[in-house]
Order: structure tokens, then C-alpha cells, then sequence
């Protein structure tokens, strides 16, 4: 079986997302093309227009079913090339526009054109599939919104064409999976922060968890990982000052700071480590904390966005609330962990095979079936 798959906006996830599905699923000979993650404004409205005149051969090649991220301009890019609109069509979607937070001291940006765009896509799909239920859940409603704020001749049955969609994970690498020792150093909690270092992964909240870490006197070590930019919020400064004070005081070796970008590298300080930390405001699987989790860190996130669907209450602190109350739960928890290893005790591990590729290759197999069997009857 061939397959033409379209990453739009191929980001990190994205990245995850179509190389483990090619592991996953090897009886299938994949075409691939991607478009670099920036600009995202052009790159969303403009992939349609960057394929059909640039890659036609490639789009116009036999292919038995067409797989495209959400950011694709299917609608658009069907109008340049028309024999894409006669393909069987999967749109998985990793994100979405409706749920993404303002950023308070950016510029504000109006998010009606990437909605509208990932709506026309959802809607040229055959199957529409989501990474997680939150991911789902939050589309729907606000695509349901943006329907009724529209003045008129708005087709009538959109939101529940929409609701027959499928969650579907991205799959994690299988080699994740494997023992590891106990985390050295008992008096210290190694903590791994591994997100991008822009505002919609909660600088602020960090920056507050580890002010109160530091004021109750525990022990622990920060890895501050993940991708920068050229411009990151004023938090990431203030933070890199206060753990450098806290390593000259304490004379607890520093972590980790800034991205790694070899493969295992990253892997071992991951395994090397006991907590992996999450503050987001906006994540619809959080694949960086799956990852550290399979490979053994004691996960602690928000009780809001994702988590809750994979994480049982003793990884959550409170997701709601002031920011200094959020704080407080965190580092309470952060606390009591701290306390467990320099007992001895294990930390809570989560289990994540639900996102292993042996669990999932049969949910993509279906949905990749599916599109050839005949339509239910009404």
C-alpha cells in the first residue's frame, strides 16, 4: 500500500508523530512532504500553494490514501490539484487554534484565519482523528462557537460531522522502554524541565514553583531543557539567576541548561533523573513528559489540559487557581518526593504503554482499513 503523508508544520511532535508511525507500520510505502516550522502565519495559509507548484509530482504520483497533519490547506491544495480530492483522506490533528492561550505580552494575533483553515480541513476528511480527547473535545467546542458567531448560510450538522472523530496517540519509541537505577545523589531531587521555552509552557508558574522550593529548603537540582529562541520570556532569566544562586549556596551541582540535541545524550540525562515537571498552559498530548515517564521519571503536571486522561491524581497538583496557589501544591508534592528518596522509598511511576506502538498499531491499521470499507448503512 502506498500512502502520500503531509506534515504542513513539521514541528518536533510532528516530527515523533510520522517517524513512528513509519516504525509502526513498515507494509507501507510512504511519500512524504514536510514544510519547516516558522512563519507560521504563511506556512498555514501558504503550504497549499508551496506543494501544488513546487512538489506536483510528488502529489500526482498513484498513492492508495492520503494522510495530512491539520495544518494543511487541504481544501486549497485539492482546488490546485484536483486528483487529490478522488484520495481516501486521514487528517490527524496534533493541536489546535481554539485552544491556544494569548500571550499577554505579545502582540495580539487574530486566530480566526488558522481556525477557519483547520476547520475547512477537518471537514475534507474521511477520517479526522485527534492525539488526545482533550485535544478533541476543545475543537469541537470551539469550532462549535466560531459556527454561531458567523452571520448567515451556515450549513446546519457541522459540529456533529465533526464529532464523528476518533483519539488516536501519537506513539512513543518503542526503545524508550528499558531498566534503569535508581537516580543517584539520595539528598537531591533531580527535577527535568523539557519544554519549549516560550510563554504557553508557564515560565511563570516555574519560576514561582521554584521560589518555593527554594524558600522550603529542598534539595533538589533543575534541568532546564528544551528548544529556545531568540526572544524568551523574562522568567527564563530570572530563573537561571536564582538556581545559580542556589548552587553557590547549597553546593548542589547545577543542571542542565538549554537544549540537547543528540538523541542519547538527552535520553540519559532523562534516565539519570527523578521528576519530570510540567507547567503548561497549552499541551494537547505532552510528549516530553510521556517520554521522561517511559524512561522512568515520576511525572507531575497540572490537573488540566491532557493530563488528567493518562495520569492518576498522585502526578496531578492543582491546575486552577492563582498562580502562587498552583505553586504551592506543586512544590508540595515536589517536597514529599524529596522526602521518599532520601528514605530510600521509590517515586510514583506512570504507565505509559498506552502510547507504546504495539498498543497502537492495531487502532492505526483500523483507521487506515476503514477508509477502504463500505459506508455504514444511515
Amino acid at each position: 500500500m502506498k500512502a502520500l503523508l503531509l506534515s504542513a508544520y513539521d514541528a518536533a511532535s510532528h516530527r515523533v508523530w510520522r517517524e513512528n508511525l513509519y516504525a509502526m507500520l513498515p507494509q507501507i510505502s510512504w511519500t512524504t512532504l514536510t514544510l519547516p516550522p516558522r512563519y507560521f502565519a504563511w506556512r498555514v495559509r501558504g503550504n497549499s500553494l508551496s506543494w501544488a507548484f513546487k512538489h506536483r509530482s510528488e502529489l500526482t504520483e498513484h498513492h492508495d490514501f492520503l494522510l495530512c497533519t491539520s495544518m494543511t490547506d487541504l481544501s486549497a491544495l485539492r482546488g490546485f490539484v484536483p486528483s487529490l480530492g478522488q484520495l481516501p483522506t486521514i487528517v490527524y490533528c496534533h493541536e489546535n487554534q481554539f485552544a491556544y492561550p494569548e500571550n499577554p505580552q505579545g502582540p495580539r494575533v487574530n486566530p480566526v484565519e488558522p481556525q477557519m483553515l483547520s476547520l475547512y480541513t477537518a471537514l475534507c476528511a474521511d477520517r479526522l482523528v485527534f492525539n488526545s480527547e482533550w485535544n478533541r473535545s476543545s475543537f469541537l467546542q470551539g469550532a462549535s462557537a466560531l459556527l454561531r458567531k458567523l452571520p448567515d448560510e451556515v450549513p446546519d450538522g457541522l459540529p456533529e460531522r465533526l464529532g464523528r472523530s476518533v483519539v488516536l496517540p501519537v506513539p512513543l519509541d518503542a526503545s524508550l522502554w528499558q531498566p534503569r537505577s535508581t537516580p543517584a545523589e539520595a539528598e537531591v531531587l533531580s527535577i527535568v524541565w523539557n519544554h519549549r521555552w516560550e510563554f504557553d509552557k508557564g515560565p511563570a508558574l516555574l519560576l514561582a514553583i521554584v521560589d518555593a522550593l527554594i524558600q522550603q529548603r529542598v534539595r533538589f537540582r533543575l534541568h532546564l531543557l528544551g528548544q529556545r529562541f531568540r526572544q524568551a520570556p523574562p522568567e527564563f532569566g530570572a530563573l537561571q539567576a536564582r538556581l545559580a544562586h542556589w548552587h553557590v549556596e547549597t553546593g548542589i551541582r547545577a543542571g542542565h541548561i538549554g537544549c540537547v540535541d543528540e538523541q542519547s545524550a538527552y535520553r540519559q540525562l532523562l534516565a539519570a533523573s527523578d521528576v519530570v515537571l510540567s507547567t503548561a498552559l497549552h499541551d494537547f498530548q505532552g510528549l516530553s513528559l510521556q517520554e521522561a515517564s517511559a524512561l522512568g521519571c515520576a511525572a507531575l503536571a497540572p490537573s488540566r489540559l491532557v493530563y488528567p486522561e493518562y495520569l492518576a491524581p498522585a502526578h496531578l497538583y492543582q491546575g486552577t487557581g492563582t498562580v502562587s496557589e498552583q505553586a504551592a501544591s506543586a512544590a508540595a508534592r515536589l517536597q514529599e518526593w524529596a522526602g521518599r528518596k532520601a528514605a530510600g522509598l521509590p517515586l510514583p511511576l506512570a504507565d505509559m504503554r498506552a502510547c507504546h506502538p504495539e498498543t497502537l498499531r492495531s487502532g492505526y491499521q483500523q483507521l487506515i482499513q476503514g477508509l477502504f470499507s463500505p459506508p455504514a448503512a444511515p
